[in-house]
């Protein structure tokens, strides 16, 4: 079928975005779904920091590719083997597939999949090869999933299906923003009640953990970022304190507001600095998550007799840790009872023909959650 997508031409052109034009709206030729695949109907998709790291560069990737990973939408057509969903159906996609066989996801972290990173890491599906052509020659996909498209061909195992109540545009947000935050908060970290809890880098992800600390019963949650904008939407989503990452004395001030440190720190803003500070805030015996996804080229400075003069842990944290099709069932659950109001995550809706302006925001900082809505 023809449908039309979002196709990342090159790696590291020039900012602005909006004038070098990174990403080509383009007329694409879908193959059918092949066996255990799904035609969906694109309803939604988010703009996130990873895709942004894919168009400067810092996450490298196979060109031309389809980008987006964050998404929503209805389920047009089944291919062999898929007995679990209908025509019809609602979807969240989920950009790490799970096999369900390898070791990782024997052991309950399918976001470690094996066969799903080397199918990620070369643009391809799950099952082998790619969907996508153009002019009859292949496009690489995006995580399984190459959401900036009004349709898509994914694997049966990158879908949850999700109420039909529930608007597509919200849905979007829980295929990466809240599962990864929320989930580094709830699975990788395990925030128990009482908790003081900081985090580093409020874009979609970062506030997210920041709404599941508040669910996970945090007692003292401080909100870190460069924005004062972001940091006013940190108090108003449930930061007992907030501190400007500039400050010379931003460690300080953490230790002050924390007696001495917090439990659990969460740096999000993918900068090994960003790190850096959330390990200098973490308290004696406390927690260190990172779930940022820096250049490839950067590298981390601590002293390792910390490690194990105050018992500290640092950990990273991919997917939020979490079983998509358990965990998704749960932040939704929690978001309709109004305990998780991911709705507050969303900056603006756009249009696909916005999309180069629109990263142009996101690199900013100047934005939360962008949405284009099909």
């Amino acid at each position: 079928m023809k449908t039309r997508a979002a196709i990342l031409e090159a790696m590291g052109r020039p900012r602005p975005y909006a004038q070098s034009r990174p990403l080509t709206i383009a007329e694409i030729d879908l193959a059918p779904p092949q066996r255990g695949e799904v035609l969906v109907r694109m309803g939604a998709a988010g703009l996130c920091h990873s895709d942004l790291s894919v168009i400067n560069g810092d996450r490298p990737r196979p060109t031309p590719m389809a980008l987006g990973h964050e998404a929503a939408g209805i389920v047009e057509a089944l291919g062999d083997g898929v007995d679990d969903l209908a025509i019809g159906d609602h979807v969240v996609m989920v950009f790490v597939p799970s096999c369900g066989c390898c070791s990782p996801c024997a052991e309950g972290r399918p976001a470690l999949c094996e066969p799903a990173a080397k199918a990620n890491n070369a643009g391809e599906m799950l099952g082998g090869g790619r969907r996508i052509a153009r002019a009859g020659a292949p496009v690489h996909h995006h995580l399984g999933v190459s959401a900036f498209a009004e349709h898509a061909v994914v694997s049966r195992r990158s879908l949850v299906k999700v109420p039909k109540d529930l608007p597509l545009v919200e849905a979007a947000l829980f295929g990466c923003a809240v599962l990864t935050g929320v989930g580094a908060v709830a699975n990788t970290a395990r925030i128990a009640p009482g908790s003081s809890v900081a985090v580093i880098g409020l874009g979609g992800v970062g506030l997210a953990a920041l709404l599941g600390a508040v669910a996970c019963g945090a007692s003292r949650i401080v909100a870190i970022d460069l924005e004062p904008e972001k940091l006013a939407t940190a108090r108003q989503l449930g930061a007992g304190d907030v501190v400007n990452a500039r400050d010379a004395d931003a460690v300080e001030q953490v230790k002050t507001l924390t007696a001495g440190g917090v439990d659990a720190a969460f740096e999000m803003a993918g900068s090994a600095k960003a790190l850096e500070l959330a390990w200098a805030i973490t308290r004696r015996g406390g927690t260190t998550v990172t779930a940022g996804l820096p250049n490839p080229t950067q590298r981390l400075q601590l002293p390792p007799v910390q490690l194990v003069a105050e018992e500290r842990t640092l950990k990273g944290s991919y997917v939020g840790s979490c079983v998509p099709s358990r965990d998704i069932p749960r932040y939704v659950a929690l978001y309709r009872a109004g305990r998780l109001p991911v709705d507050r995550l969303l900056s603006e809706t756009i249009a696909l023909d916005d999309i180069n302006a629109a990263f142009d925001r996101l690199a900013d900082g100047k934005t939360v959650r962008q949405v284009i809505r099909f």
